[in-house]
């Protein structure tokens, strides 16, 4: 009997799918929302990881691998962790897509900031966050949860700094554990692009007439 009733409310959400409007039993993004492609995986940096780039490791799972229990980021000498995280260009981020287990060591606060490449845990405690957000507290056989960023902060943003500053322990659990990072948004183009288009633009026939007269020809006629 549960088999059927288990079909039968999928096929209800189904149909919501179909027309369009009703994707909130579905958080599989789209493909081309994931902020996937465009991290620089190798640049990622990780501050009190237990374990060498298991940062930059949770931030590599693919969204198939998003529930795994391996890798997963661990803190050191304390709840805290600062993840530094740089994209191939400027992207526009909508939300952040973080799994945890449900654990008291999963993160609570955590503050965002936007393009700085020279946080550390000093600088990240005074500095006011582009944004600050509080993960929810994970529940049993929940999947990740989908937080959305105030958009008007993160135009153009090319790298995301963040500091995880406490869990759910209440100070009683030293260590915070993150099972997989994502971000949602999109893309805007790599940096140089525009900067190339402009050289090619301004190399048109005429200025190289321009130069070559200068400097050739132009002599002659003197």
């Amino acid at each position: 009997m549960s088999g059927h009733h288990h079909h039968h409310g999928h096929g209800g959400g189904h149909c919501h799918d179909e027309d369009g409007h009703d994707h909130s039993n579905d958080i599989t993004p789209a493909i081309q929302s994931l902020l996937y492609s465009q991290v620089q995986f190798d640049s990622i940096t990780t501050l009190n990881e237990a374990t060498p780039k298991s940062g930059a490791a949770i931030v590599k799972k693919t969204w198939a691998e998003r529930l795994n229990d391996e890798p997963e980021l661990e803190s050191d000498a304390d709840e805290q962790l600062l993840m530094y995280i740089p994209f191939t260009g400027q992207v526009k981020v909508h939300s952040l897509l973080v799994y945890t287990a449900p654990t008291p060591s999963a993160p609570k606060t955590l503050k965002l900031f936007k393009n700085r490449d020279d946080i550390d845990f000093a600088t990240a405690s005074e500095l006011s966050p582009t944004q600050t957000i509080e993960i929810p507290q994970p529940v049993a056989g929940a999947d990740v949860f989908e937080i959305p960023l105030n958009r008007a902060h993160w135009n153009a943003t090319t790298s995301i700094t963040l500091f995880f500053e406490d869990n759910w322990s209440d100070g009683e659990e030293d260590v915070t554990k993150v099972g997989y990072v994502g971000f949602k948004g999109t893309f805007m183009a790599l940096n140089r692009e525009p900067v190339n288009f402009l050289y090619e633009a301004a190399a048109n026939p005429n200025d190289h007439v321009a130069i070559q007269g200068v400097s050739g020809v132009g002599s002659r006629i003197l």
